[in-house]
């Protein structure tokens, strides 16, 4: 990959890094905004949206961490290639998923033996 590619992939990451952080930045305030609601229906409705809303939070934070791994890998010269092959990921896939760590036939096999074994 060259470094133009690396550079827009890491500039792209880095994108993703910031408004990864600002969402969690804006659920922490809302959540402390939460005023008193007398009545349980709205109580439990309430409820229930920040339970969807930390939810999604978690999936974000789980995001964040391989996004900053790709980072790392950008930094190490590892980035764009497969960890199981080690065969280029290529450029599709990469753009489609800029955290992808291994080849689309690679992901399809694993998730392929995931389906038959339960792993």
């Amino acid at each position: 990959m060259s470094e133009r590619q690396l550079a827009f992939f890491r500039n792209r990451l880095h994108e993703i890094e910031r408004e990864l952080l600002s969402n969690a930045g804006e659920t922490t305030e809302h959540l402390r905004e939460t005023a008193f609601v007398p009545d349980p229906a709205d109580r439990a409705t309430i409820e229930e949206e920040h339970a969807l809303e930390l939810r999604t939070r978690d999936r974000e934070r789980k995001l964040l961490k391989k996004v900053q791994q790709s980072l790392a890998r950008i930094d190490g010269g590892d980035y764009g290639w497969c960890e199981e092959t080690g065969e280029p990921i290529g450029i599709p896939r990469l753009l489609a998923r800029p955290t992808a760590t291994l080849s689309l036939e690679a992901q399809q096999r694993r998730e392929l033996r995931q389906k038959l074994y339960g792993d």
